[in-house]
């Protein structure tokens, strides 16, 4: 979903703003990878931004054109959509083998694709992609099984802790200096709520599946896992998860941090956060973007750092990429392959361009995708998003430091059902004094065990 809203499995097909492309003319750049496919040959390929978004459409064009004047034996036929998976059509085109010869996949997909064969196994291809060796494992892994691979990346993001630097600031705190504890959350959470009245140190969600999913944040942060490791039992009432709860008990009514309005769903912490008087929330990086853009907050105000604990650890993760039909001849996917270096992985061209990002008026500076870690592609881009930022990059540093230590970690099965069952023991502790958390979490277990039953 979306990482600012219900969870992850929507994710970025409806706004992040990150497909966008590569230098207009093409002329001054090569793609990474040398070399092209046998002979002409036509490729489809997924998501296209959609004519409603008319800068990210152009940016994509311009690339099309661009590739296609480096490769004049390679035409690309882009299909556009709006959200790029459609759920009442994507499982029906996989069945029926109609997705596009280049086709976008969200990570939660991934592997039921390949267990389905319905994506073509492109392992004797792939390293003809020189960018690859570069990639992150843990982000590169989404695509493999066993040591073959079935697609590429084109975004990650990990979830982390978005704060308010200006209330920091102003309760004594130091915003460079973010928390790295989940007690010490807890305390910069009570000064920021004796600020006054209608400030909130730390907010949290409870209703909507959103409470579930972030239970399974902070969970992975503590190095608890939701399910087990075949995906057939629940795995979340453990001690992590125990302290999951009881964390949040003790600052809702010990501390009495997190405002007395609970039951709260996405777009509530969204406009607490944009109003000013919300300290803390877990959320990826673009939730600033989206509190900037859409609930009248200022980018400056913001930071975000790693989701408190999480160092050595896992970071609840998604993001997306993409996969070949099964039907792809071989030309075809050597052909793909070409374009998704050229536009979804080389340093200073198509998503990377954020020259021309910033030209557009598009933000620059958010630290996502991470597809590449401390290695060099890495740092290059980095240094681009630097050179180019409308944003102010320092504020993600706690965010970006904290990365080489942490492994993303994907959605378990079930996502959703999970999520729901998990709501009822984030809301109980949330607005009851005397939840009984070992009861609740023995009482989520056997609902989800029955819920992955089912799903084996």
């Amino acid at each position: 979903m979306r990482t600012t809203r219900r969870g992850l499995s929507l994710v970025l097909a409806v706004g992040l703003g990150l497909v966008a492309a590569s230098c207009g003319s093409g002329e001054e750049k090569k793609p990474a990878a040398e070399g092209s496919a046998d002979g002409p040959v036509t490729i489809t390929v997924g998501c296209q931004p959609p004519k409603s978004n008319p800068k990210e459409r152009t940016a994509w064009d311009a690339d099309v054109a661009a590739f296609e004047k480096l490769h004049p034996n390679i035409t690309i036929q882009s299909k556009d959509a709006f959200p790029c998976i459609n759920p009442d059509t994507f499982q029906a085109k996989l069945a029926g083998g109609t997705q596009e010869d280049v086709f976008y996949v969200y990570y939660t997909d991934v592997q039921k694709i390949i267990k389905a064969k319905q994506a073509a196994d492109i392992s004797q291809y792939v390293g003809s992609v020189k960018a690859v060796k570069d990639l992150r494992p843990d982000v590169m892994g989404v695509f493999k099984d066993g040591d073959k691979s079935y697609g590429l990346p084109r975004n990650n993001y990990n979830m982390g802790l978005v704060y308010n630097r200006k209330l920091f600031t102003q309760a004594g705190l130091n915003p460079d200096s973010p928390p790295k504890t989940w007690s010490e959350v807890q305390e910069a959470a009570k000064k920021i709520a004796g600020l006054g009245a209608g400030y909130v140190g730390y907010g949290e969600y409870s209703a909507g599946n959103t409470g579930g999913w972030h239970f399974a944040a902070s969970l992975y942060a503590r190095g608890g896992s939701m399910v087990s490791d075949d995906g057939k039992t629940a795995a979340f009432n453990s001690d992590e998860g125990k302290a999951v709860l009881e964390n949040l008990k003790k600052m809702r009514w010990d501390d009495n941090s997190m405002g007395s309005k609970q039951l709260l769903q996405w777009e509530d912490l969204m406009r607490m956060m944009g109003s000013g008087k919300l300290g803390m929330m877990i959320g990826a990086p673009d939730v600033v973007q989206s509190v900037n853009n859409d609930f009248q907050g200022k980018f400056e105000d913001y930071g975000v750092t790693a989701v408190p604990e999480s160092d050595g650890k896992a970071s609840l993760s998604g993001g997306d990429g993409y996969m070949f039909n099964p039907k792809a001849t071989p030309e075809k996917i050597k052909a793909g392959l070409l374009w998704l270096e050229f536009h979804e992985l080389t340093p200073g061209q198509g998503q990377f361009n954020y020259e021309r990002s910033k030209e557009q008026g598009r933000p620059v500076g958010l630290p996502i995708p991470d597809l590449y870690g401390d290695s060099a592609p890495g740092k290059e881009i980095v240094a681009l998003r630097k050179q180019y930022a409308t944003v102010p990059v320092d504020h993600f540093t706690p965010y970006v430091e904290a990365q080489s230590s942490i492994t993303n970690k994907l959605e378990p099965p079930k996502a959703q059902e999970l999520y729901a069952v998990l709501d009822v023991a984030m809301s109980a502790v949330l607005t009851r004094k005397d939840a009984d958390i070992n009861k609740l979490l023995s009482d989520a277990e056997s609902k989800a065990n029955k819920i992955l039953a089912k799903n084996t």
